[in-house]
């Protein structure tokens, strides 16, 4: 596995994922931590084939489309939490625009009929994706965004808490608020306190990551999305197996997310995880039911 990744906040769960996969059939798995260092990346992958490994899982921090690793490699490759330029390449993501839908249903399953949202930079697919998915289920319901539109900003908590004040000035009635990361929300939540808003009964709120070092030490503790990377590593694996076997072709697969329900938005006696109604589980093609053909986003600077 190679890594862009140097925290690990993504690549440590999809690497579980893929060792719980391989590990049924007693492969190994060794991660590389490229550091977003092109030469670094091409060392690396000179060095597992001349190691002769099996095949490479390209593992990323964002969805983004980057270079493929190689061409006419020797050994399958499979992208997760990534995505190659290459059409022809098996890319596994999470379905973020089904993330940011499940997300504003819920919180119109709670009566809330002004919710904003606030979120990460408009460059970042994800965060146009689970904004893309909010917008449509508040259209199903016959609402619009509270603002009338995403508040694209940083991945950060003081955005959070700049953001929350921008919307409440624009919308004074905002009733909840949906947030592009767990870290997002907490600043938030931290504004809403500050500010003098309960959560929920004034405002709910939601997050997305399900980054437990965040959702859980927030005052309250936070509704967030989870993206199921641990699954979206098995799903990789799973693929590079049969990519192994010659029994996989390339596109995109997509592991459906999960709403995992804390006090930030709806009583303590509600607590679960609930998963994505109406939407197919686990692996859904780009192409599944309902959902328009996937096209790639446009290349931007990569960061």
């Amino acid at each position: 596995m190679l890594t862009t990744d140097s925290f690990g906040r993504f690549s440590i769960p999809v690497m579980l994922g893929a060792e719980d996969a391989l590990g049924e059939g007693r492969v190994s798995v060794f991660l590389c931590d490229v550091r977003g260092d092109p030469e670094r990346e091409r060392r690396y992958l000179r060095t597992l084939l001349s190691r002769r490994v099996d095949g490479i899982i390209v593992a990323g921090r964002r969805v983004d489309v980057r270079p493929p690793v190689g061409t006419d490699l020797p050994v399958p490759v499979v992208y997760a939490m990534t995505q190659s330029e290459n059409r022809a390449d098996l890319s596994v993501l999470p379905d973020d625009e089904g993330g940011g839908y499940l997300a504003a249903e819920h919180l119109v399953s709670q009566g809330r009929l002004r919710i904003g949202h606030i979120t990460g930079p408009e460059r970042f697919a994800c965060a146009r994706r689970r904004a893309d998915g909010a917008v449509s289920a508040l259209g199903r319901a016959g609402l619009t965004l509270a603002g009338d539109r995403p508040l694209f900003g940083q991945w950060s908590e003081a955005w959070g808490r700049e953001a929350a004040a921008r919307l409440l000035d624009l919308e004074p009635a905002t009733d909840a608020i949906f947030c592009g990361s767990d870290q997002i929300a907490r600043g938030v939540a931290d504004y809403l306190r500050e500010s003098g808003r309960r959560v929920p009964d004034d405002i709910a709120l939601v997050g997305f990551d399900n980054w437990d070092v965040m959702a859980e030490a927030c005052r309250p503790p936070l509704t967030t999305i989870d993206p199921n990377l641990t699954e979206l590593g098995r799903v990789a694996a799973r693929e590079l197996l049969a990519a192994i076997e010659g029994g996989s072709a390339g596109g995109v697969r997509t592991v459906s997310c999960r709403l995992v329900v804390r006090q930030s938005s709806a009583a303590p006696r509600v607590l679960a995880a609930v998963p994505s109604p109406g939407r197919r589980a686990l692996v859904a093609d780009a192409r599944g039911p309902g959902r328009q053909p996937f096209r790639a986003p446009e290349m931007s600077p990569r960061t």
